[in-house]
């Protein structure tokens, strides 16, 4: 386990200190909160979601991955953090990793045994993960910056840059990544998705929408990509997932909230449903016909969207300040930067 360095930092109202002197364990604490279930007002066990644990990690939860029993948290200044959540009423500290972890890391993505933190305009970071107990940064501030977001594309890392568009690299070896190309897009670049044929990338890009580029003919990351297709979208794009089998785009729009847009016609990329909900909608999962989806100080919403053009709000958890999210079979994973690790029961109804 890597040790942890101490470090402050001042938070959007209020700030306070975390010290650690060797390993210390951070276990969550208080009451947790309940899930407020729209439509019958219970929040009980089977009516309704329900908060079975708030962990309170050692940083500042950014983003976190599901793989296996292990989560893979990107925490701020406070570098990877890995929980096993085996049992997830009660998650255990794997390690933390801040040895040559540059920068605010904010977003993560994983590939087998390699995790990769988007840090801003310290670019990319590259941690071997193959033993969680012990994992290793072997490449610090590659340069794909300013780092907003990551996507794996079978062999390749593909980074949203901001201003500078989308980076590409090639991870055939995965701890290693060589940095190729890529594409200028109109707008911020915030997140990526691609289709399941390789021949298209959705960009989420800030103010201007989501925009559509043809990488048909990839030529290893090296190719030109012509813009193909544009939605304008309200608020800011944020974060994008595809259902390619539906040509459905689920993308986060900053104040307005869940926009879904049908992007089968290049020539009419166009807005097919919409939820405006409070908040600031940041980072979104698409799972079984529901959308489940970060909004900041209005917590997690979710989303029955089995009908694309009438998405249904189902239920509502209120947290301090939702950032990243995950979700399996039966749990939402969720990264709050004022509470750590918030861990949501799915109820049987919804699975």
């Amino acid at each position: 386990m890597k040790k942890i360095k101490h470090t402050k930092h001042m938070k959007k109202a209020h700030s306070f200190f975390w010290f650690l002197a060797g390993i210390v364990i951070l276990a969550g604490c208080g009451k947790p909160h309940e899930a407020e279930h729209l439509g019958n007002g219970d929040s009980d066990e089977t009516g309704g979601f329900k908060i079975v644990k708030v962990f309170q990690t050692p940083g500042y939860a950014q983003d976190l991955v599901k793989r296996d029993h292990y989560l893979y948290m990107a925490q701020g200044e406070g570098g990877l953090l890995v929980v096993d959540v085996a049992d997830p009423e009660n998650p255990q500290i794997v390690s933390i990793t801040t040895d040559n972890v540059r920068g605010y890391s904010t977003k993560i993505e994983v590939k087998d045994s390699v995790a990769y933190l988007a840090a801003g305009s310290f670019g990319v970071t590259v941690i071997n993960i193959l033993d969680p107990n012990e994992p290793f940064t072997t490449v610090w501030n590659l340069n794909m910056k300013p780092a907003k977001n990551i996507h794996i594309m079978g062999d390749y890392l593909v980074t949203a840059v901001s201003e500078q568009g989308v980076n590409i690299a090639s991870i055939s070896i995965p701890t290693q990544p060589e940095v190729r190309a890529g594409l200028s897009t109109t707008g911020y670049a915030m997140d990526v998705a691609n289709t399941n044929d390789t021949a298209y990338m959705l960009v989420a890009t800030g103010e201007m929408g989501l925009a559509m580029y043809d990488i048909s003919d990839f030529q290893q990351g090296y190719g030109v990509y012509p813009n193909v297709g544009w939605c304008d979208t309200p608020g800011y794009a944020e974060d994008v997932e595809l259902v390619d089998e539906k040509s459905l785009a689920y993308v986060a729009c900053g104040t307005a909230g869940l926009q879904i847009i049908n992007y089968a016609d290049t020539n009419n990329v166009h807005i097919v449903g919409s939820y405006d909900a409070s908040g600031y909608a940041k980072e979104l999962v698409v799972k079984n016909n529901f959308v489940y989806m970060t909004t900041e100080l209005s917590g997690v919403q979710i989303f029955d969207v089995a009908d694309e053009t009438n998405p249904m709000l189902m239920g509502v958890v209120d947290t301090e300040f939702a950032l990243g999210i995950d979700v399996d079979d039966a749990y939402i994973y969720v990264a709050d930067e004022d509470e750590g690790l918030i861990i949501i029961a799915i109820p049987e109804n919804l699975k």
